[in-house]
């Protein structure tokens, strides 16, 4: 047996049991499965040892005893023990089995060095882009520095050589890109294939036949003066116009063409912080372009979405069932991001990597983003218009949400959308309607938002990465009736045009049962965070659950405990109702939410109580 370490959540019926592997090994060595499953059958056995009651052989001042007597106290209480193993090594397993003892369920967790720097940094900002162009390739950049009397920046001129932006871009990616209003478009389009035909075949005018490149810099180190000015250092690189000039070096160069004669005219400009979004934005939207831009290609640089695509590489997705591997979600805030990233891994392991990291299930767009987002908002008439004036809608609704925090609660509860609506997706899919997916899919995801004042669990949704088996089929149920209203519209209407206009949301709204929303209602936030999470009246649905919720609250935290005591000393209570008197005490004191379920549950507690003459003492 072996134990390092345990945790008890009684509220949750919980056991977490903790063994280590330490190395102390710099850099981490792989720690071998066999190790890995000696940890997992030491932890089991001093559960079964706990279990039986066998510390009472242990002499009561061992720091054992303690821990032990405490597991075998709960152990009635209990439903879920995880055992979890920790190291500061490596580890290559992906997956666990798990286990059931009567109604025990029993887990395993791996936490290795990777994981553990996972969550250590998982929602993080990452650092600025910093180039030492003397330490890193030899010598500085000679440049031209432009007279201006325009106060903010400065800016400079100079010739890149090929092979240095094509090592920056290996080494930083797409991460060069950021303030890009779109990414590398690969070699589909003609301007792409002419870049990489010009490096190849004629790389001594490519200087000649090529725009140029912006780039922006926080702060630009000179070394020289005059005709010997350099530039030694560019702390906040970014690249704001030539994405596709800097990825083709690298995509042709993988084909053995030489780079020597490669140069690449550069305009640097050095922003100072306060008008630093603005002006980069501008850039963007004023320089020239080869490609066709949209709207939603001309929003890239808003600080929301630059925000945004920082969380989305910055925060691992939980491991769900059992697999130990985690992912990504891909947040294509520039046009062609993702298969521009996932083509700068230089081998076929990497991009295997890559792809295993950030699934190509898990990528959305900007306008995924706001279908996600008005559909959540009720508005599917608005989605229903089409990807570039939805985007457009959602951009000027953005734009009054003055306090709008996005940090990685708001990026987690968006993920959840985005689960919930593309399992609609999928779902809609197998009802076999003939037609109008799209058009079903919002209307019936923004009706369950509408019929449950948005109080779908999302963050469960998030810890789960999918959906319940209730919701599935809710939305199952309700796609049948949005589907009848929507392909019937009054005057024999296009159903198309018929679908992008508010009547339709209103003949949607007022045409279907809320039938569908009591098999969810487990699935529901309480009132309380819905309140606070978006800022809506209850329904009247959930009017009586506020009114058990008010009842539960009224008790207080110590009424509560105090009926717990009553409960056992009289035995008027049973141990089910004991524990759930004592989870509410503890959730009403730290501000936990309490399910509908608990609230009825916790009234009809309180009416037996009255009954059999209980009064709580008041504290």
């Amino acid at each position: 047996m072996e134990v390092s370490g345990y945790a008890v959540d009684e509220d949750e019926g919980r056991l977490d049991l903790f063994v280590s592997i330490h190395t102390n090994i710099t850099p981490p060595e792989t720690v071998t499965r066999q190790r890995v499953e000696v940890g997992f059958r030491r932890l089991r056995s001093f559960l079964d040892w706990c279990l039986k009651g066998k510390y009472i052989d242990l002499e009561e001042s061992s720091p054992v005893f303690d821990m032990a007597s405490h597991i075998y106290q709960v152990k009635d209480d209990l439903m879920l023990v995880r055992l979890c193993v920790i190291t500061d090594g490596r580890t290559t397993i992906e997956a666990l089995p798990q286990d059931v003892i009567g109604n025990l369920s029993i887990t395993m967790s791996l936490w290795d060095i990777v994981r553990l720097h996972r969550l250590s940094t998982s929602g993080r900002e990452r650092g600025a882009i910093s180039i030492d162009f003397q330490h890193r390739f030899g010598e500085p950049i000679p440049c031209l520095q432009a007279e201006s009397r325009q106060q903010g920046y400065r800016a400079f001129l100079a010739l890149l050589p090929g092979r240095v932006l094509r090592d920056i871009y290996a080494d930083f990616g797409a991460r060069l890109l950021e303030r890009n209003v779109r990414s590398f478009l690969q070699a589909r389009g003609k301007v792409n294939r002419g870049i990489r035909d010009t490096i190849a075949k004629e790389p001594t005018r490519f200087l000649a036949y090529n725009n140029g490149i912006t780039l922006t810099g926080e702060v630009v180190h000179l070394t020289g003066e005059g005709a010997s000015l350099r530039i030694s250092r560019i702390d906040g690189l970014q690249i704001v116009n030539g994405g596709q000039t800097t990825a083709s070096l690298l995509a042709t160069n993988r084909g053995r063409a030489d780079l020597s004669e490669v140069y690449i005219a550069a305009k640097l400009i050095e922003i100072g912080s306060g008008d630093r979004d603005e002006l980069v934005r501008k850039v963007s939207r004023y320089a020239n372009t080869q490609n066709r831009i949209t709207e939603a290609d001309l929003s890239a640089n808003d600080p929301f979405h630059v925000r945004l695509e920082e969380l989305s590489r910055t925060t691992w997705a939980p491991a769900v069932g059992g697999i130990q591997r985690q992912t990504k979600w891909f947040y294509e805030r520039a046009r062609g991001q993702y298969q521009d990233a996932r083509a700068s891994q230089l081998t076929p392991a990497r991009r295997k990597a890559f792809s295993a990291e950030y699934p190509p299930q898990q990528r959305f767009s900007k306008t995924d983003l706001a279908k996600f987002e008005n559909t959540w908002d009720q508005l599917p008439h608005i989605v229903s218009r089409g990807a570039q004036k939805n985007f457009s809608d959602y951009m000027i609704r953005l734009g009054g949400r003055d306090q709008l925090a996005i940090d990685r609660s708001y990026y987690e509860r968006l993920i959840g959308k985005a689960i919930l609506f593309r399992s609609a997706e999928r779902i809609v899919q197998r009802q076999e309607f003939g037609g109008y997916r799209a058009n079903i899919v919002t209307y019936t995801i923004a009706l369950l938002s509408h019929a449950t004042s948005q109080r779908i669990n999302l963050e469960k949704i998030w810890r789960e990465q999918s959906l319940s088996q209730d919701i599935q089929e809710a939305i199952a149920k309700q796609s049948y009736e949005v589907h009848y209203i929507i392909t019937n519209p009054p005057s024999a209407r296009n159903i198309t045009e018929w679908c992008k206009s508010e009547k339709c949301w209103d003949a949607v709204r007022t045409g279907t049962s809320r039938e569908a929303v009591g098999l969810i209602r487990d699935e529901l936030l309480g009132a309380d965070a819905a309140k606070r999470d978006n800022r809506r009246a209850l329904s009247e649905y959930s009017k009586s659950y506020v009114e058990n919720l008010e009842k539960v609250v009224a008790l207080s935290s110590e009424g509560w405990r105090i009926l717990v005591e009553w409960g056992a000393e009289t035995n008027a209570l049973d141990p089910s109702q004991r524990q759930l008197a004592l989870n509410l005490s503890k959730a009403i004191r730290s501000g936990r939410n309490i399910s509908s379920d608990d609230a009825e549950r916790a009234v009809a507690i309180l009416d037996r109580a009255a009954e059999l003459g209980f009064q709580p003492i008041a504290p």
